[in-house]
């Protein structure tokens, strides 16, 4: 039997998803993730302690850096990648998106156009990362997990994604295409 012939297959690996399947799932993760740690689900600050393990690898030292100056922060990166359930986490959502992305024939690897890819793309991705250590979160952390637990902030990040999300449009058309 063809795999593509199998219609639970089909719906649940191969064709997209809806919005509000998706939404729904996520949420659905955000209370098992609450539920089972005690803590909300996050994602961004979890890429600042890799970024301090990789920093630490090179012979830096981050223990007098404000932000891993806790006792809590030292702990976790004394116990490193692998005792962390966050980063293991992270790597589970990683490896998932790229699985969901080879089982759906979606999976692409793209010729870069221009040097003002890279640079858009650098700028880009330096400007979310920046943003989502000073809202203390990212859209899972900051807007999702503050909404489910009935956070003003949440909602006010929302809104600031929203036109953050406006401007960014028109600067890459703008800049970029």
């Amino acid at each position: 039997m063809n795999l593509n012939d199998n219609k639970f297959y089909l719906k649940w690996f191969k064709n997209s998803w809806t919005y509000v399947t998706g939404a729904v799932l996520l949420s659905l993760l955000q209370i098992v993730t609450l539920a089972v740690t005690g803590e909300a689900w996050r994602i961004s600050s979890t890429l600042t302690n890799w970024g301090a393990w990789i920093y630490k690898s090179f012979g830096g030292d981050v223990s007098s850096w404000f932000y891993f100056s806790s006792e809590n922060s030292q702990a976790i990166l004394q116990n490193g990648f692998l005792k962390d359930p966050k980063s293991i986490r992270n790597v589970g959502i990683i490896t998932g998106a790229l699985l969901s992305a080879l089982m759906a024939s979606q999976f692409k690897l793209r010729k870069i156009k221009s040097k003002k890819q890279i640079i858009g793309a650098c700028i880009g991705g330096l400007l979310m990362g920046y943003g989502s250590r000073l809202a203390s979160g990212c859209n899972i952390g900051a807007l999702y997990s503050g909404i489910a637990s009935l956070s003003l902030s949440g909602w006010v990040f929302g809104l600031f994604i929203f036109i953050g999300a406006i401007i960014g449009s028109k600067l890459i058309v703008r800049f970029f295409l």
